[in-house]
């Protein structure tokens, strides 16, 4: 009976319309402007710290590519084959082998007209990488993708619990913006835990089970 509860859950893909847009307003027209030419005028690189947002939109970027028939491929820490659009995450974690074969990417997108999109968390100029490769990912398009407030990701999580299909009371978001770690995805993968047990225990999310969630597994 469990495993049929869990799967009453719908999955939640990330998608251009449900990302909080914060401060990003623009940052999202130019990555909608991107994908609906089909072509990145050099690329578009966004940066930022650890859960503002950014593993977001680039799979979200893919998935609407994808929903509008181009190839589209997404990859995190690695390099994967070219597509009409491609978006490289984390690209600090390239090595040796990985940044010769980004640099080797981004001239043949270019060069064929496609979208590269990757992001860092910071901007090019101060990254790790080639010289070489720092200066290709900086000739295109910068942004930095700034955190949410805790008001916007108070919004983030309403908008996730009700793609969920469950009510999140106001007092359940407070407690867990109080308590929880700070960034967007440890805070909706908790509210993932707390949408489970509320399955399984067949009760409406309420502070006492977030706690118990919260207290049996803290790294979410």
């Amino acid at each position: 009976m469990t495993q049929l509860l869990l799967g009453i859950a719908p999955e939640w893909i990330p998608t251009l319309d449900n990302f909080i847009v914060g401060r990003n307003v623009e940052l999202l027209a130019v990555l909608r402007q991107a994908l609906a030419a089909a072509r990145g005028e050099g690329g578009l690189y966004i940066w930022g710290e650890t859960g503002s947002g950014k593993s977001h939109l680039l799979q979200a970027a893919i998935g609407q590519a994808r929903a509008s028939g181009l190839s589209a491929l997404y990859a995190c820490g690695e390099v994967p084959d070219a597509a009409q659009v491609v978006a490289i995450d984390d690209v600090e974690r390239l090595g040796d082998e990985g940044q010769i074969e980004l640099f080797a990417l981004y001239n043949r997108v270019r060069e064929n007209g496609g979208v590269l999109l990757a992001s860092g968390k910071q901007a090019p100029v101060f990254l790790s990488l080639r010289d070489d490769l720092r200066t290709r990912l900086g000739w295109g398009l910068v942004y930095q993708v700034h955190a949410l407030s805790d008001t916007e990701k108070a919004q983030a999580l309403q908008q996730h619990a009700r793609a969920r299909g469950f009510e999140l009371p106001n007092e359940v978001t407070t407690y867990l913006l109080r308590h929880g770690r700070r960034d967007l995805p440890a805070l909706l993968a908790t509210l993932d835990a707390l949408d489970e047990r509320c399955l399984r225990l067949k009760r409406a999310a309420s502070v006492p089970l977030l706690k118990e969630v919260m207290r049996v597994d803290p790294a979410v």
